[in-house]
């Protein structure tokens, strides 16, 4: 069995979801793999973030806080010029992974973005995480604007297309080559661990 993770790191259900996942995680059976895939939420952009999606996201925000007590900094609404841009920060993620890091990397920019008001729509956010981190900067920079680092991005991308996914943060369970959704619980990761054991 292997357990597909599809998310974006730069949305905002994903990092509410995120103590949630950690639980989920620990609690795996060993038979079960684990593997994350990029959605892409949004696509490369140097527009300003028109007032409309600000207000969405920051609903968005506000939402999540209320109903699962996430922590947002809303400070960067203020501090930082907000674009519709995730992509960047999908490819960060894996470029990390040729280092060993992706996850160091899907948590760093989290918390830069929620947490720290930083924007991880910017090249030099994401290498200051990089180094923050301490991997080789060159390298991660390097694999950041490489067309091998798109093409992956562009892959995961199609293949989240193809599967029975609505949104993000989702769980899509393998077996035998068949693939299905399983449930996600916000509040209660022992949904989708009942959901995985009568698979």
């Amino acid at each position: 069995m292997l357990l597909y993770y599809v998310h974006d790191p730069m949305c905002s259900w994903c990092w509410g979801y995120r103590p949630t996942l950690d639980r989920l995680r620990k609690a795996l059976p060993e038979y079960v793999g684990w593997q994350n895939v990029v959605g892409g939420l949004a696509p490369d952009s140097d527009q300003p973030m028109p007032p409309e999606i600000r207000d969405m996201v920051q609903g968005h925000w506000r939402r999540i806080q209320r109903e699962l007590g996430t922590r947002f900094n809303f400070d960067f609404w203020t501090r930082c010029e907000p674009r519709r841009s995730t992509y960047i920060a999908c490819r960060a993620a894996l470029a990390a992974d040729e280092q060993g890091r992706e996850e160091d990397m899907i948590l760093a920019i989290q918390e830069a973005y929620y947490l720290r008001a930083m924007n991880p729509s910017d090249v030099e956010v994401l290498v200051q995480l990089a180094s923050e981190l301490e991997m080789d900067t060159a390298a991660f920079t390097h694999a950041l604007a490489s067309k091998e680092t798109e093409q992956e991005l562009q892959a995961q991308i199609s293949q989240v297309r193809e599967w029975p996914v609505s949104g993000f943060p989702s769980l899509i369970l393998s077996t035998h080559g068949r693939v299905r959704p399983l449930p996600l619980d916000y509040h209660d990761h022992e949904t989708t661990l009942a959901a995985i054991q009568e698979s």
